[in-house]
């Protein structure tokens, strides 16, 4: 149902043995996985339910009037563009179990001003936060290794990010066109930069890069 842009309502008979809708959003039967929140839905906030451990690819894609969602922590998954362009959203924590963070997981998110990683976070999927254009600051846990393809793309006002010591690769472009990005270090377990990681990065002044880098 992904950029069905109209849908307002999403209903499940009850006889059905695999799903179930709760107040219009599409849940597995078990109540365990969030499959999809109506993208016309004129809410302004939502509290996934605790029961809840994956939220789906797309599940809250193009959500424009959501402008808070409570994530439980419960959810141990964050799909691949789960919530891509959620444009309005400006309020978003990110619990402690969640171990894994999709592709463009919050791509487009483009009024999200800070957001905050856990440390049980290993890897940034890629394109996470790209297009984030009103983000301005991010913490990256030490519990993350990689940095996905374009993963910070086109976060224009970002100015400062530290990346932890425990990173050992920084994708493509994975910092592509961060124009208010003034300094960079890369840790020394670094041993690969993908192309483009920097480009465009116009008021980068000072970068260092660690011998370990092949």
């Amino acid at each position: 149902f992904s950029n069905c842009s109209h849908l307002e309502q999403i209903s499940v008979d009850s006889k059905n043995s695999k799903y179930v809708s709760i107040d219009n959003v599409l849940f597995t039967k078990d109540l365990q996985a969030l499959i999809f929140y109506p993208c016309k839905n004129k809410q302004t906030k939502y509290t996934i339910p605790s029961s809840v451990t994956t939220i789906g690819r797309s599940a809250f894609s193009n959500c424009t009037s959501l402008t808070q969602i409570t994530i439980p922590s419960s959810v141990t998954s964050i799909g691949n563009q789960s919530f891509f362009e959620c444009s309005s959203l400006t309020d978003i924590t990110i619990p402690s179990s969640v171990t894994s963070i999709g592709n463009k997981a919050f791509s487009k998110c483009s009024s999200l001003t800070q957001i905050t990683i856990p440390s049980s976070v290993t890897s940034i999927g890629g394109g996470s936060f790209s297009e984030c254009s009103s983000l301005t600051q991010i913490t990256i846990p030490s519990s993350v290794t990689s940095i996905g393809e374009g993963a910070f793309s086109h976060c224009s006002k970002i100015a400062q990010i530290t990346i932890p010591s425990s990173v050992t690769s920084i994708g493509e472009g994975a910092f592509f066109k961060c124009s208010s990005l003034t300094q960079i270090i890369i840790p020394s377990l670094v041993t690969s930069i993908g192309n483009g990681a920097f480009f465009k990065c116009s008021s980068l002044t000072q970068i260092t890069i660690p011998s370990s880098v092949t």
